[in-house]
């Protein structure tokens, strides 16, 4: 699963604990989360604000969200164990990110 965030996205604010969440009672799905903040402190900001045990890295420069055409934060993505995106959503559904990781498993 890979998840797109921001410091300023309020509502990446309400979707991260749910990821943190998936995480933990997922042990076997892996979780990225990428920082779209202008900078690495932002990213570490809401590492430690929201208390995230996945990896997160910066995208300096945004090349990541072009890569995977992200317009809109949050943005979440379901990538099967082949590496194809499954599912893709934007906004804080985090019910519907855990059915599509389900589903992914």
């Amino acid at each position: 699963m890979v998840d797109f965030f921001s410091e300023y996205c309020v509502p990446c604010a309400r979707l991260l604990p749910s990821v943190e969440a998936l995480h933990r009672s997922m042990p076997d799905v892996i979780v990225l989360g990428i920082s779209e903040d202008d900078d690495a402190d932002g990213a570490r900001r809401m590492i430690q604000a929201h208390g995230l045990s996945f990896p997160v890295v910066h995208d300096e420069g945004h090349l990541l969200a072009g890569r995977f055409r992200v317009t809109d934060l949050p943005a979440t993505f379901v990538v099967d164990a082949r590496g194809f995106v499954q599912w893709c959503g934007a906004g804080d559904g985090t019910d519907e990110v855990k059915v599509a990781v389900e589903a992914v498993r």
